[in-house]
């Protein structure tokens, strides 16, 4: 079918969008090697050579030289792909993969065609709801009584969700608890240490928790997140209850905001420096040694700070500062801090584990060995290692709700391996992993053996059990 005259001009345009946007010496790096092929989920679930990485910089290379327009089927592959940047660790060459998907996608928001109401939704979520904490934990508490009223029992056994595709109706059955509180609240309704200071600059406040043992190892800055607060809230109490054990004095800035990650992976680059700068302020005013993360996600947009604001003079040293200072908890707690008191858990049978890698954390923030190390050292666990653990799960942000099709065919080839551990537990590291991994977990029917759980979770009932027996 011809092109209209309206399709060729929006072409034309986003052609020379991403002559402009695209990094040149980035993608004349690429050898054309294909390690990357082996790494890539979308790769080896299609065997297409356009839904690999070095297909994929193929097609942006092409577009930059003018050989070709960035059709339809261009940017389908552009979405296709998980950003879950495994092949950045595979390639020789140390291509920057992650930067040039984002900057395709930049690309294309800033010449996407919208109807109206996908804007409209767009913009109160990115720019309306994620940023702003109060609204967080306003919607957490509407998923709270929805939840806990009987509503969602109503909902589902009405037929209501039918209308909707069935990996949604999966994925709202197996949503935990949402919360009004977030950290902040929730930690002071413990009756725990903690007082209120203003920041540095005299225009924030922050609350700070100190070491549990008077030992203090260093000051960390917690990111609490904006959908980890709300749906993870207790993951967030109980990192600070481990980040005490571990001799670290904990501060929560008041005025930290969204990481960005999102806004990135969409496109919108503008939203997520902003975003960056407004954190970088906020912990730079809370004069923390580190800015601890327990979301991989999270962390890694965090820890990339320094590449979004490369170009911005004023910021791009702090930047810099900021994101040395990033560490995912598990790196505080093995690398820096003093042992935690575990004890074992009073079970009917041995618990075995297995770890299920958080894509970001392990590719852009190079953690592996710290979360296995902390799985084996609680008493009564057995680490199974899961085969495949560093492909991604199919999370990758909101990919599970863009791409469902490709998200459910990586996650159901993910339980295959998952399944050969006999694990009670599948231990991940990040939100929308763990979510991921329930949402198999209901696909594999698996329900009455096996359970998802984050990390840090594990590691706190672990706690719970030594200090019932002190």
């Amino acid at each position: 079918m011809a092109m209209t005259e309206r399709e060729a001009s929006h072409q034309h345009k986003l052609a020379e969008r991403l002559k402009l946007t695209l990094d040149t010496d980035q993608l004349t790096n690429c050898m054309r090697c294909g390690f990357c092929q082996t790494a890539c989920p979308t790769f080896n679930e299609t065997g297409l050579e356009a839904a690999s990485p070095r297909g994929r910089i193929a097609l942006m290379k092409a577009v930059s030289d003018g050989f070709m327009e960035p059709d339809r089927r261009f940017q389908e592959q552009m979405d296709l792909c998980l950003g879950c940047r495994a092949c950045e660790p595979a390639c020789p060459s140390d291509v920057k993969y992650g930067q040039l998907i984002e900057q395709a996608r930049e690309a294309i928001a800033s010449e996407a065609q919208h109807p109206w109401h996908v804007k409209a939704i767009r913009t109160l979520f990115m720019e309306r709801l994620f940023p702003n904490h109060s609204r967080m934990r306003l919607l957490g508490g509407m998923l709270k009584l929805y939840q806990r009223s009987g509503l969602q029992k109503l909902t589902q056994k009405s037929g209501i969700m039918g209308l909707f595709p069935e990996h949604m109706r999966q994925m709202e059955a197996i949503l935990p608890e949402g919360s009004s509180d977030g950290v902040i609240r929730a930690w002071e309704k413990l009756g725990l240490p903690a007082a209120w200071e203003a920041t540095a600059s005299g225009e924030g406040r922050m609350l700070v928790i100190p070491p549990a043992g008077g030992v203090k190892r260093g000051r960390v800055g917690l990111f609490r997140g904006c959908i980890m607060d709300v749906l993870f809230t207790s993951t967030n109490v109980n990192t600070v209850r481990l980040l005490r054990e571990a001799g670290f004095e904990v501060v929560i800035p008041t005025s930290q905001t969204c990481c960005g990650a999102l806004h990135a992976h969409a496109g919108e680059t503008a939203s997520a420096r902003r975003l960056a700068r407004e954190n970088i302020d906020a912990f730079r005013a809370a004069g923390v040694d580190y800015v601890a993360s327990n979301a991989g996600g999270c962390g890694a947009s965090l820890k990339e700070y320094d590449h979004l604001l490369a170009a911005e003079e004023s910021y791009s040293t702090a930047a810099g500062e900021f994101a040395r200072r990033v560490k995912d908890i598990a790196e505080l707690l093995v690398d820096e801090g003093l042992p935690l008191p575990l004890k074992a858990v009073q079970r009917e049978k041995p618990q075995v584990v297995t770890y299920q890698d958080s894509c970001h954390l392990r590719n852009v923030m190079r953690v592996q060995q710290q979360p296995r190390t902390l799985l084996q050292s609680i008493p009564g666990v057995r680490l199974n290692e899961l085969q495949g653990a560093d492909r991604c799960c199919g999370s990758a942000g909101i990919y599970n709700l863009t791409q469902p099709q490709m998200s459910a065919d990586v996650l159901d080839h993910k339980m295959e391996h998952v399944d050969a551990t006999q694990a009670q537990y599948i231990v991940t590291a990040n939100p929308g992993c763990l979510l991921q991994m329930k949402w198999g977990i209901v696909r594999a029917g698996c329900e009455d053996r096996m359970k998802a759980v984050h990390l840090v979770d594990l590691l706190a009932e672990s706690l719970d059990a030594s200090d019932a027996k002190s």
